[in-house]
């Protein structure tokens, strides 16, 4: 680094210091070898043995500045000089994006990678064990109310309110209330289920004329329109025996239609049913009033009125509800998130249903957000300052490389050493 400026980081701060001092030591290196290289060159007549120091030392000295030459060519044209085949990353900074990407991508974000790291995690027991501890229900229920919180704080507002309102109008309005009316109703009378619900309505009439203050009303009203009989007071004798006749008659008649599946009741029932319904599909003048009803609802300002006071009330009470230490809505949520760990835990089909699910969705989600990472990784490598990309890379592994100047002092040093005792024994 040319200009060596101090990080804010801590953790940065101290590789620097360690690259800084990693040079150092790899300059002192070549800077020794310089002077030995000096001194035993002087000394070389007064003893043989300096002449092995001085192969050593010369040795040294090419091996420290090849070295360091390959260390800088990584980072920058040494000495300034524009020598090819150097300041190789900033030079070829895309490429080494593209290669980084590519690299991530194919050995860490493979399909098969992911997918056996997946199937060893067992996300389902894992969830399980996760949502079973208290203070992990706790914790979530807790999130969970503070998001909850922040929204209703926003959803507060005059607009969202008129949103809301204008778009549940405006939905409703869209339904054909006829149609689906006759949808409705036909989905009802499928395969005759309506004569269950007429069975159920005859059950509830025959409880009904059975009860004695019912028969007892209905004994008063017909003895009252007995006026003639009321003078010689025989209209409650006459009415209750009316009633009696009325209800018998009723009676055989439900009984009738309860035994009797084709019971011509029962049938002007289906046709009147069918009728209905053929009514509310097809015929436009009913369609038309039920939209006009519709219509008239909708505008009406109660209607207004009602969802805004709704709206309003809904929001009071989360709200109040959520800012209570105790609250009801977050215990209940963290009951319901352990209650669901314990039953994850007891019951390992569906375990094995949610990790099947992962590994099944699992491979369209990697295959989609590989290309999103690999396109991530090669536009921020691109779009970072060429400078800076630099000065980061060489902090992160320049005391690393600075070892490669030392030991290609020392092993260049031994070489030569080496070479020149080879020399001077073949002489010999």
């Amino acid at each position: 680094m040319n200009k060596t400026t101090i990080p804010s980081d801590p953790a940065a701060a101290e590789r620097l210091a360690a690259l800084v001092r990693m040079k150092r030591i790899a300059l002192g290196l070549l800077g020794a070898a310089a002077v030995l290289y000096a001194l035993a060159t002087m000394l070389g007549r007064s003893h043989p043995g300096w002449h092995y120091l001085a192969a050593f030392a010369e040795a040294a000295m090419v091996g420290a500045v090849a070295d360091w030459f390959a260390v800088v060519a990584l980072f920058r044209h040494p000495l300034g000089l524009r020598i090819p085949h150097t300041a190789i990353i900033p030079t070829n900074k895309a490429r080494i994006g593209r290669n980084l990407a590519n690299f991530i991508c194919n050995n860490f974000l493979g399909t098969p990678q992911v997918l056996a790291k997946l199937q060893e995690f067992d996300a389902g027991t894992r969830l399980a064990h996760w949502l079973a501890e208290p203070r992990h229900a706790e914790q979530m229920a807790q999130h969970l109310s503070a998001a909850a919180r922040y929204l209703l704080s926003t959803l507060d507002d005059e607009r969202v309110r008129h949103f809301l309102r204008s778009s549940v109008v405006a939905r409703l309005e869209k339904v054909d209330v006829s149609s689906l009316a006759g949808e409705l109703l036909a989905l009802l009378t499928a395969d005759r289920r309506h004569q269950a619900l007429l069975d159920e309505l005859l059950q509830q009439l025959a409880g009904l004329l059975e009860d004695e203050g019912v028969q007892e009303r209905m004994a008063e009203v017909v003895a009252s329109e007995l006026r003639v009989l009321k003078l010689v007071g025989l209209d409650a004798v006459a009415g209750r025996l009316a009633t009696r006749k009325l209800i018998s008659a009723l009676g055989n008649l439900m009984a009738d239609m309860g035994s009797d599946p084709d019971h011509p009741l029962r049938l002007r029932f289906d046709d009147f049913m069918v009728r209905s319904i053929e009514r509310l599909r097809d015929d436009p003048a009913l369609r038309e009033r039920g939209r006009e009803l519709q219509s008239e609802w909708l505008r009406h300002p109660a209607l207004a009125q009602y969802l805004h006071g709704l709206w309003d009330q809904l929001l009071q009470w989360l709200q109040a509800d959520l800012q209570r230490s105790e609250s009801s809505l977050r215990q209940r949520v963290a009951q319901g998130a352990q209650g669901l760990g314990k039953r994850l835990l007891e019951d390992a089909a569906m375990r094995e249903w949610i990790n099947a699910q992962l590994m099944q969705a699992a491979p369209a989600w990697i295959e989609r957000y590989r290309e999103d990472i690999r396109g991530y990784i090669v536009a921020r490598v691109d779009a970072w300052p060429t400078e800076e990309l630099t000065t980061e890379l060489e902090r992160n592994i320049g005391r690393d490389l600075q070892f490669v100047r030392i030991n290609g002092t020392l092993v260049g040093g031994l070489i030569g050493l080496l070479i020149h005792a080879v020399t001077v024994a073949l002489r010999g």
